[in-house]
């Protein structure tokens, strides 16, 4: 770790993550997230569910897609890191 950045141990890149939210609000599960952590540089990449409380909100990188094409991306965590990475090296 550098600072609060996490580096990658194998390539030595800034490691970079995600969380978005799988049930939708009225859902009992709704505070149960996905979080994603991948490197860009040697493409490692984990994922988990995480506890996100209610009250935080998560800034949604697929806003732009429509909902067939964001559905697709949610079914593939590979096919996902691919487009955040180019949402953050454009």
């Amino acid at each position: 770790m550098e600072g609060d950045r996490r580096i990658c141990a194998a390539c030595g890149t800034a490691v970079r993550s995600y969380r978005f939210r799988f049930h939708p609000p009225e859902s009992s599960l709704f505070e149960r997230a996905v979080a994603l952590a991948w490197c860009p540089g040697c493409r490692i990449y984990s994922g988990a569910m995480v506890h996100v409380p209610r009250t935080v909100v998560l800034a949604d990188a697929l806003t732009s897609l429509s909902p067939v094409q964001r559905e697709r991306l949610l079914r593939k965590e590979a096919a996902l890191i691919d487009f955040l990475n180019r949402q953050t090296s454009a």
